[in-house]
Protein backbone atom coordinates (compact mmCIF):
# COMPACT_ATOMS: atom_id res chain seq x y z
CA UNK A 1 0.00 0.00 0.00
CA UNK A 2 1.56 3.51 -0.89
CA UNK A 3 0.64 6.59 0.88
CA UNK A 4 -2.46 4.86 2.95
CA UNK A 5 -4.48 4.46 -0.25
CA UNK A 6 -5.92 0.84 -0.69
CA UNK A 7 -4.34 -1.72 -3.01
CA UNK A 8 -6.06 -4.12 -5.08
CA UNK A 9 -4.29 -6.72 -7.11
CA UNK A 10 -5.97 -8.53 -9.58
CA UNK A 11 -5.13 -11.72 -10.79
CA UNK A 12 -6.02 -14.22 -13.54
CA UNK A 13 -3.93 -16.85 -15.50
CA UNK A 14 -2.14 -14.96 -18.47
CA UNK A 15 -2.66 -11.58 -17.23
CA UNK A 16 -3.08 -10.44 -20.97
CA UNK A 17 -7.25 -9.85 -20.46
CA UNK A 18 -9.27 -9.76 -17.58
CA UNK A 19 -6.84 -8.70 -14.59
CA UNK A 20 -5.82 -5.66 -17.29
CA UNK A 21 -8.89 -4.38 -18.05
CA UNK A 22 -9.79 -5.11 -14.33
CA UNK A 23 -6.57 -2.60 -13.79
CA UNK A 24 -6.61 0.14 -16.28
CA UNK A 25 -10.29 0.56 -15.45
CA UNK A 26 -9.80 1.39 -11.61
CA UNK A 27 -6.86 2.76 -11.80
CA UNK A 28 -8.85 5.47 -14.81
CA UNK A 29 -11.90 5.82 -12.30
CA UNK A 30 -9.16 6.24 -9.08
CA UNK A 31 -7.72 8.47 -10.62
CA UNK A 32 -4.30 8.00 -7.87
CA UNK A 33 -6.91 7.23 -5.23
CA UNK A 34 -6.05 3.34 -5.39
CA UNK A 35 -2.68 1.88 -5.88
CA UNK A 36 -3.63 -0.71 -8.56
CA UNK A 37 -1.70 -3.64 -9.64
CA UNK A 38 -2.25 -6.74 -12.06
CA UNK A 39 -0.40 -9.98 -12.43
CA UNK A 40 -0.66 -13.74 -13.54
CA UNK A 41 0.02 -17.26 -12.12
CA UNK A 42 1.16 -18.39 -15.75
CA UNK A 43 1.65 -15.05 -17.38
CA UNK A 44 1.21 -14.69 -21.71
CA UNK A 45 3.88 -13.83 -24.18
CA UNK A 46 1.64 -10.76 -25.00
CA UNK A 47 -1.55 -8.66 -24.54
CA UNK A 48 -4.15 -9.88 -25.90
CA UNK A 49 -5.31 -8.19 -28.31
CA UNK A 50 -9.24 -8.00 -28.47
CA UNK A 51 -8.86 -6.56 -25.03
CA UNK A 52 -6.02 -3.87 -26.24
CA UNK A 53 -8.65 -2.82 -28.75
CA UNK A 54 -11.66 -2.51 -26.34
CA UNK A 55 -9.68 -0.46 -23.79
CA UNK A 56 -8.68 1.12 -26.86
CA UNK A 57 -11.99 1.79 -27.97
CA UNK A 58 -12.62 3.62 -24.04
CA UNK A 59 -9.56 5.50 -24.43
CA UNK A 60 -7.27 3.90 -21.53
CA UNK A 61 -3.52 3.33 -23.22
CA UNK A 62 -2.40 0.12 -22.76
CA UNK A 63 1.17 0.86 -24.27
CA UNK A 64 2.91 0.42 -20.77
CA UNK A 65 1.46 -3.09 -19.84
CA UNK A 66 2.74 -6.01 -20.71
CA UNK A 67 2.13 -9.60 -18.47
CA UNK A 68 3.96 -9.89 -15.66
CA UNK A 69 4.23 -12.58 -12.65
CA UNK A 70 3.11 -13.16 -9.62
CA UNK A 71 5.34 -12.01 -7.12
CA UNK A 72 5.20 -12.04 -3.31
CA UNK A 73 5.74 -8.43 -3.16
CA UNK A 74 2.55 -7.77 -5.24
CA UNK A 75 0.51 -9.93 -2.61
CA UNK A 76 1.93 -8.55 -0.15
CA UNK A 77 1.62 -5.24 -0.85
CA UNK A 78 -2.45 -5.65 -1.37
CA UNK A 79 -5.22 -4.98 0.48
CA UNK A 80 -8.09 -6.87 -1.58
CA UNK A 81 -6.73 -9.00 -4.42
CA UNK A 82 -9.56 -10.19 -6.96
CA UNK A 83 -9.10 -13.30 -9.09
CA UNK A 84 -10.68 -13.86 -12.24
CA UNK A 85 -10.83 -17.61 -13.49
CA UNK A 86 -7.59 -18.88 -12.58
CA UNK A 87 -8.60 -21.22 -9.55
CA UNK A 88 -6.44 -23.65 -7.94
CA UNK A 89 -2.93 -21.96 -9.66
CA UNK A 90 -3.70 -18.68 -7.76
CA UNK A 91 -2.12 -18.83 -4.52
CA UNK A 92 -3.80 -17.54 -1.26
CA UNK A 93 -1.93 -15.65 0.52
CA UNK A 94 -2.77 -15.20 4.33
CA UNK A 95 -4.57 -12.27 5.91
CA UNK A 96 -5.53 -10.75 2.61
CA UNK A 97 -9.66 -10.10 1.41
CA UNK A 98 -10.27 -12.02 -1.77
CA UNK A 99 -12.93 -11.94 -4.50
CA UNK A 100 -13.47 -13.95 -6.76
CA UNK A 101 -14.83 -12.95 -9.71
CA UNK A 102 -16.23 -15.16 -12.44
CA UNK A 103 -15.62 -14.09 -15.46
CA UNK A 104 -15.54 -15.11 -19.41
CA UNK A 105 -12.15 -15.79 -20.31
CA UNK A 106 -11.97 -13.36 -23.19
CA UNK A 107 -8.61 -15.23 -25.08
CA UNK A 108 -9.87 -16.04 -28.83
CA UNK A 109 -13.25 -14.48 -28.60
CA UNK A 110 -13.93 -11.58 -31.18
CA UNK A 111 -14.02 -8.27 -30.00
CA UNK A 112 -18.17 -8.05 -29.50
CA UNK A 113 -17.51 -10.69 -27.33
CA UNK A 114 -15.05 -9.14 -25.61
CA UNK A 115 -16.88 -5.53 -24.96
CA UNK A 116 -19.22 -7.73 -22.89
CA UNK A 117 -17.01 -9.26 -20.86
CA UNK A 118 -14.78 -5.54 -20.51
CA UNK A 119 -18.25 -4.15 -19.63
CA UNK A 120 -19.00 -6.67 -16.91
CA UNK A 121 -15.85 -5.75 -15.51
CA UNK A 122 -16.07 -1.99 -15.98
CA UNK A 123 -19.50 -2.70 -13.32
CA UNK A 124 -16.86 -4.88 -10.73
CA UNK A 125 -14.76 -2.39 -10.70
CA UNK A 126 -17.48 0.49 -10.18
CA UNK A 127 -18.69 -1.03 -7.05
CA UNK A 128 -15.23 -1.82 -5.80
CA UNK A 129 -13.93 1.56 -5.78
CA UNK A 130 -17.51 2.81 -4.61
CA UNK A 131 -16.66 0.24 -1.65
CA UNK A 132 -13.00 0.51 -1.19
CA UNK A 133 -13.81 4.57 -0.48
CA UNK A 134 -16.47 4.27 1.79
CA UNK A 135 -18.97 7.03 0.18
CA UNK A 136 -16.23 8.62 -1.24
CA UNK A 137 -16.71 10.60 -4.85
CA UNK A 138 -18.53 9.49 -7.69
CA UNK A 139 -16.29 6.43 -9.65
CA UNK A 140 -17.21 8.69 -12.32
CA UNK A 141 -18.74 8.64 -15.67
CA UNK A 142 -18.57 5.35 -17.96
CA UNK A 143 -15.85 5.66 -20.55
Amino acid sequence: MIANRPAVLFLCTHNAGRSLAAKLLLDHYAAGRVDVRSAGSEPADELNPAVVAVLGERGLDTSGELPKQLTGADASAADVVVTMGCGDACPYYPGKRYLDWDLRDPAGLPVDEVRAIVDEIDGRVKALLSELLAGGPDPGPDI
